[in-house]
């Protein structure tokens, strides 16, 4: 092989990698608190947030902490506690609703940097009639955590910093927006020597 064809394939070599280098960033998602409604034996993603939703006497909503990319990559909330087991030791009182609540704080390859969640726990909320979930959650969840948007960032004081930030999907690290830094600098680097190889061998190729 000439010096010259060693030159170009390394060459191309080099662009191929810093192209791959430039490509999309990797897979990205948030951390937050998703709401869940049960419906018989399996969980729907609720269509509207908690503190608007307001469910019915003998209802179970779950609320569970993970880094998804979107609603339909959400974790469900864990376990098959259903009403009748949540409540079992809460009467009923007239003038007001009970609402089973699940709370699963995830695992700790969600959890923020530094940070362990709580088991996952059940309560039944005792609350007026039209009470919304996020009422009931109050109710047996304190302490909450909300940002000036409403967003719902933490529940029993988990966790206790952060909001929906975005972070690497499947992974407890904040993403960055791109490839690092390093891997650029030594893609450029290859590319550098690459093309002065070249250079070089054509210039000898011609003298």
């Amino acid at each position: 092989m000439t010096a010259v064809r060693r030159a170009s394939l390394l060459l191309l070599a080099a662009l191929t990698l810093c192209a791959a280098a430039a490509g999309p960033a990797a897979a990205t998602g948030y951390r937050y608190w998703s709401f869940w409604e049960r419906d018989g034996a399996r969980w729907t993603y609720a269509m509207q947030g908690p503190a608007t939703a307001r469910p019915a006497d003998g209802s179970v909503e779950g609320f569970r902490f993970a880094v998804s990319e979107d609603s339909a990559d959400a974790s469900r909330p864990r376990g098959t506690a259903d009403f009748g087991t949540i409540c079992a030791g809460t009467p009923a009182v007239g003038g007001r609703k009970r609402v089973g609540l699940v709370v699963d704080f995830g695992t700790s390859a969600d959890a923020p940097s530094g940070e362990r969640p709580p088991a996952r726990r059940t309560a039944c909320a005792v609350v007026s009639e039209d009470a919304t979930a996020a009422e009931a959650l109050a109710a047996v969840a304190k302490p909450l955590r909300y940002d000036t948007n409403a967003l719902l960032c933490a529940i029993g004081g988990y966790p206790s910093r952060g909001c929906g930030e975005k972070v690497a999907a499947g992974a407890g690290g904040t993403s960055g927006s791109g490839p690092s830094l390093g891997l650029a600098a030594g893609v450029g680097v290859v590319v550098v020597v690459a093309a002065g190889a070249l250079w070089q061998a054509r210039r000898r190729k011609n003298a």
